[in-house]
């Protein structure tokens, strides 16, 4: 599994931007997949913002991040969203999506692919 990150950009604070994260797949398809989206401030360690279970069933969100961001997915099109609203100065960092067929893992961040980053910078 290939994943792309995209969305990324400069917002001032109580704006919003969308992530999505695009999946290449070979033999098991996307929707098998649980896909969590993670991020890393400078000098902290990673952490995870939000995570969607193979079929939308199931969501999980840091509490940071509750009522603020919502994850979504489009299986037809291989792709998870993170839709981030009401966004703060200490939501910068550079946002990751990791997928694995054991939906643990997209939140543990011991998930088996990952895609690159995309920073977030979100101004004051």
């Amino acid at each position: 599994v290939q994943l792309q990150a995209s969305g990324g950009g400069l917002v001032q604070a109580g704006g919003s931007l969308r992530l999505s994260c695009t999946a290449s797949t070979s033999g098991r398809t996307f929707s098998s997949y649980a896909v969590g989206w993670f991020r890393q401030a400078p000098g902290k360690e990673r952490e995870s913002v939000a995570a969607i279970s193979r079929n939308s069933g199931t969501t999980y969100y840091n509490d940071s991040v509750k009522g603020r961001f919502t994850v979504s997915r489009d299986n037809a099109k291989n792709t998870v969203y993170l839709q981030m609203n009401s966004l703060k100065p200490e939501d910068t960092a550079v946002y990751y999506c990791a997928a694995d067929l054991v939906p643990d893992r997209a939140v543990d961040g011991t998930a088996e692919y990952w895609g690159q980053g995309t920073q977030v910078t979100v101004s004051s």
